[in-house]
Formats: structure tokens, sequence, C-alpha cells
């Protein structure tokens, strides 16, 4: 996501004009370099680095699922959940509501067989309980959003969200130890020393639980997968966003995907991506090992056209399959826009058949 324009929305007056938007993201590009940067790979330690990072600018959880009611009904289902630190540091003050961290979450649920998208999102500091994370217990929140350690079963995690048009109450059963991503968890993302973050994925999440629909419940189970990200710079200044691929195959493999775009239209060479094998082994994809053709498109009726079916090959291991979104329109408008949703696979091997999640940035204007 790019943490930067979710900032200036909160930050900034409800109308931001070009002059003022220029001028908060020099003052924010300026406080970036008092952050340290994910530079070289690090030891990685679990659970705790399920936990926060609050030294580091900009960090995410993100989970997102394909669920079955037992009527045989067809979900999709995405929560993340922000961290944002304003300045390095926390200045002294007798203020209980003093912080510099912002946090934001997303919550959508997909349903297909209705053709009906739901998206809400909430915004709230890291002041007084109203949201947070912590590591021992894992825990992060937005008011009654929140993913968590099982007090149960500190293994298992919990998610738990609620809007008007929709609420999640999951629980997920990791089948796989996390995987790093990158270079043994550091993500390069462009050519820059720094534009890298920490990465680990759980590719392979047992889900189990209650979704709601309008005035509908269901008990639903499925598979979950998430990712977990920390950084201060990510994208260089020549590119716009990214298509990223998380894909869960019928034989016990997943494969994540991410094509870095830059301005012109073209792939960033530092795009990537991670196979993982049945037994929770995996290898790091560097971009000339992937290879990935757009079938398709979808124009949102707001504007800005989105890829919406693709051929994604990885020869080296004999995939090839087609992507294809269960419904078109998993566009979210938030404090950024968006399109992020639930896919179908097919693979032209037996065992590659699947499910899985695309998210596409970059695509389409989100101030004026």
């Amino acid at each position: 996501m790019r943490f930067l324009l979710m900032l200036l929305v909160f930050l900034a007056a409800p109308v931001v004009v070009a002059e003022e938007r220029a001028e908060l993201v020099e003052l924010l590009d300026a406080a970036n370099d008092a952050f340290p940067k994910a530079i070289a790979p690090r030891r990685f330690e679990f659970p705790a680095d399920h936990g926060p990072h609050p030294e580091y600018r900009n960090e995410w959880w993100y989970v997102t699922g394909n669920l079955d009611a037992e009527s045989g009904r067809r979900f999709g289902y995405e929560l993340t959940i922000f961290r944002f630190a304003l300045t390095p540091t926390l200045e002294d003050s007798p203020s209980a509501w003093r912080t510099n961290q912002l946090f934001i979450a997303h919550l959508a649920v997909t349903d297909p067989g209705r053709e009906r998208f739901y998206v809400d999102e909430k915004l709230s500091r890291g002041a007084l309980g109203l949201a947070g994370a912590e590591a021992a217990p894992f825990a992060v929140w937005i008011d009654d959003w929140s993913i968590r350690a099982d007090a149960a079963a500190p293994e298992n995690w919990l998610i738990s969200a609620a809007s008007e048009d929709m609420a999640l109450d999951l629980t997920l059963k990791s089948l796989k130890p996390p995987v790093l991503n990158g270079d043994a968890g550091l993500s390069q993302k462009s050519s820059e020393p720094g534009n890298a973050s920490y990465y680990y994925s759980m590719t392979r999440l047992e889900t189990v639980g209650e979704l709601r629909v309008g005035d509908a419940s269901f008990q639903v189970r499925g598979s979950s997968w998430a990712d977990r990200e920390w950084s201060t710079s990510a994208l260089g200044d020549d590119q716009v966003g990214w298509d990223w691929f998380a894909l869960q195959f019928e034989d016990g493999r997943e494969l994540m995907v991410y094509q870095l775009r830059r301005r012109d239209g073209s792939a960033d060479p530092n795009s990537a991506g991670t196979l993982v094998f049945a037994d929770g082994g995996s290898v790091h994809l560097e971009n000339d090992d992937i290879v990935l053709r757009v079938l398709d498109t979808w124009s949102s009726p707001e504007g800005g056209t989105y890829p919406s079916r693709w051929q994604l090959e990885v020869p080296a291991y004999d995939i090839r399959v087609e992507v294809v979104p269960v419904m078109q329109d998993q566009e979210l408008f938030t404090t950024v826009r968006y399109w992020e949703g639930a896919v179908d696979v097919s693979g032209s091997s037996k065992g590659q058949d699947g499910r899985g999640y695309v998210e596409l940035t970059g695509y389409a204007e989100t101030l004026e």
C-alpha cells in the first residue's frame, strides 16, 4: 500500500490541492531519513516478529482468504491493519492522547454469488487503547477489529471485525511455518539501497468460523494467507505500484508473485516471488523466473482500468496457470483506492487448480 497517500488524507483538509500535497510529500520524505531502513538480512524470531516494529515507519498485518459456507456459498475476505509512524520518537507530554503512531484498517468481503462487494475502513491514533499492537501475547487492533493470538492455543490467530454490512469471527491455524521472502526475509523493491522491506508470509492457514453479510450469517471454512511487512521506504521514484498474487494450489504448493510497475508500464527488474512446496520448503524466484501476461482488463465506473485476467508461468517448476477474479468489481474506495480480490486458479498440469488473492495498486488516482 502507498502509506504516504493514506497519511496525506488523514492529516490534510478534506480536499487536498496539488500544492498542499507536494508540500506535505516533501516534509514526509525529509523525515524518512530519521528512521532505520531495511538494508541487510536480519534474524527473524517467531512468534515475537508477529508483533510490532515501531522503529520502522511502515508496517502491516495482512490476511486474506477464500471461504465456503455449509450451503456451498462462496466468499472472499480481507482484513489488513496498517501501522504508520508519524515521527521517529515520541515527544514528552502529560497528555494521555500523545502518540506518534497512526493505525488504519481495511475490511472487505466478496460475495460472488450475489455480486456484492462490501468495504469498510477505520483510522485511529495509537493511544488510550484505541489502537495498537503487542508482541506478547500477539495482538493488533483498531477498536473492535483485531488480529490476535488465541489464548487457548497461541499458535492460532483469531480474527474479529464487524461493520454494518459484514462481520468476521474466524480462527486461523497455520499448516506450515512462516516463509521468508526475498533474501532471507529482505525483500528488495527497487535498486536504491534501503528501498526494501522485511517480509514473511504464512501461506496456508486452515480457517473456520462465522461470516456475516447483511443480516445473513454463515458457518464457513476454507484457507487463508497472512503477509507481514515492515520498512521505512520501498518504492523508487520511477515506480507507480504493483500487481501482487498469493495463490494456493490443490497439490499443496503456494505461489507468491509481485510485479512492480514503472511509470512507463514496464515491469521493474526487482519484481520477484516465492514458491512454497507442500512440505513447507521454499525457493526464491527472481523476475526472470516469472512470466506474467495480462489477458483481459476491467474499467472501473469511477475511472481507471485494471488488469482482470492473467496467465502466470514459472517455467523452471512447470507452473502455467490462468488467474481469474471471482467477480470483476472488487475495488476498494478507502483512504487509498486499489483493487483487492478473490481469484480462481486453473492450471495446465494436475494439482495446479486452486484459489487465491490479487492486489493491484497504482491504477487509479485517490486524491484530486
